[in-house]
């Protein structure tokens, strides 16, 4: 059998992996080539009511769209619709987010918009607030042409050329995955409803690093469209972001309801304190993997175990089986990139970061994989020096230091992505996908979709109306 890569030809997939004799004088280890083997009543209250907003610290984070880590504690001023985006580096600013809109000057704190060019001159106009539903109006009576509109506002917060590879898009997919992956199917714990990420409890696991500032961009839209819920809110906003860079369209069910307190988050208990180093529910790359031996194949002791910690641990807890979990992590790690600042790790999966693709699964079969660390300065000789992981930390990348991989993208594998490959039940649906991204595309959508959905079937209300961005421009 063959599978199709990026590069437009098709490769064998022979058996037995194979082990290249290429070894690093710092890590010890050889490099891989892989071709082988309810109502909102309080909803709507709590957005209508003036309030301060404490941008919280974050640590570690596993996902892709990743930011720096968290500056301290940032008041956020709600009622600025912009507020500028002073807790946020690298924010587009407040004239560009309006030039989007209308081309209107900075005068939102009275409360009024002014042209700008020659118009400014003669008139003055107010801006025109989103229609919102009546506070306590229930999600059933939300007409299908609001969730239409805040799917266009979304979608012009999606191209930001200052921001990582020029989307938002990544950072916003992950908002919505780690909020949503926290549910436990045993106790009923977690899940995407409550919005608990406003509060301290989650947001200071060290695997939401930088997730503030997905907030952060969300909070314009949810000060316009008072009557979604935060949880809503964070969950379309990655619906949208696939879909805006050409991944599936996925059908959106409102109804979440965001905690009033954080009382009602620590209520479950699986929070509550947090643990050192993090509460455990999202995936850890590197979890009990050792780098004292390898086995035949290169590969480093306690990856089994590494594969146990994905299944057991995190996906399994869920509800998703194996070809569940592969089809999240194609969909998912095409996206975006890792920050050395902030996770530990560095540098992007695929070449196109903010591209749906099957890229991820193609790559990793096709190219050449060698484990480095923060030691391999060789990386910054042959301009990779983005992907020299922080000290302490270890990834593959698809270079050697004999010049293997020298003109290819700088890219690099997580060693929780490398478990998908060396893993042979993992494996054989990693190959499926690489050899048909249309299947890739409805599986990963279906499989987001039960994610961002867990935990939530009390309160979830019918689809809204079809739509993907074309209905709702």
């Amino acid at each position: 059998s063959s599978i199709m890569g990026r590069r437009g030809g098709s490769r064998p997939i022979v058996a037995p992996m194979m082990l290249l004799l290429h070894v690093s004088s710092v890590t010890g280890f050889s490099s891989l080539r892989l071709s082988s083997s309810t109502p909102v009543t309080h909803v709507a209250r709590y957005a209508a009511s003036p309030r301060s907003i404490t941008m919280q610290h974050g640590g570690k984070g596993f996902g892709g769209g990743e930011a720096t880590r968290d500056p301290p504690p940032t008041v956020y001023d709600p009622s600025d619709p912009k507020g500028k985006q002073q807790a946020i580096h690298k924010a587009e600013s407040f004239a560009e987010y309006l030039a989007k809109r209308g081309g209107f000057s900075d005068s939102h704190k009275s409360g009024v918009c002014e042209p700008r060019g020659a118009a400014a001159a003669t008139a003055v106009s107010k801006v025109a607030p989103a229609t919102a539903p009546a506070s306590g109006s229930p999600y059933a009576e939300l007409a299908d042409a609001y969730f239409a509109d805040i799917r266009r506002e979304l979608a012009l917060l999606m191209d930001n050329p200052s921001w990582d590879d020029g989307s938002l898009a990544p950072v916003l997919i992950r908002l919505a995955w780690h909020s949503s992956g926290t549910y436990d199917k045993a106790s009923g714990t977690g899940g995407s409803n409550g919005a608990g990420m406003r509060f301290d409890a989650e947001a200071s696991d060290c695997e939401n690093a930088g997730l503030h500032t997905a907030r952060a961009f969300l909070e314009p839209v949810k000060r316009k469209f008072p009557g979604i819920s935060y949880s809503d809110l964070w969950v379309l906003a990655a619906y949208v972001g696939i879909e805006h860079t050409g991944g599936p369209s996925i059908a959106f069910r409102p109804g979440r309801v965001d905690w009033e307190g954080e009382h009602e988050l620590l209520a479950g208990g699986w929070c509550n304190p947090m643990p050192r180093g993090g509460h455990g529910r999202l995936p850890g790359a590197e979890k009990y993997v050792a780098y004292d031996s390898a086995d035949a194949a290169g590969r480093p002791s306690g990856w089994q175990k590494l594969c146990g910690h994905i299944r057991d641990e995190v996906f399994y807890r869920m509800g998703f089986g194996d070809r569940e979990i592969v089809a999240l992590l194609c969909g998912g790690h095409v996206y975006g990139r890792c920050h050395r600042g902030s996770s530990g790790y560095a540098g992007a999966w695929v070449e196109h970061p903010t591209r749906f693709s099957n890229e991820y699964a193609t790559d990793m079969l096709e190219d050449e994989w060698r484990l480095v660390g923060h030691e391999d300065t060789w990386l910054d000789d042959m301009g990779a020096a983005e992907l020299r992981p922080a000290a302490g930390n270890r990834q593959y990348v698809n270079k050697c230091p004999l010049g293997t991989g020298g003109d290819d993208a700088n890219q690099m594998m997580l060693l929780s992505d490398m478990a998908l490959a060396w893993d042979p039940d993992f494996r054989v649906h990693l190959e499926a996908f690489a050899a048909d991204e249309a299947m890739l595309a409805r599986e990963f959508g279906a499989a987001f979709k039960k994610l961002t959905e867990l935990g939530c079937e009390g309160v979830l209300q019918p689809e809204v109306a079809a739509g993907g961005l074309a209905a709702a421009r």
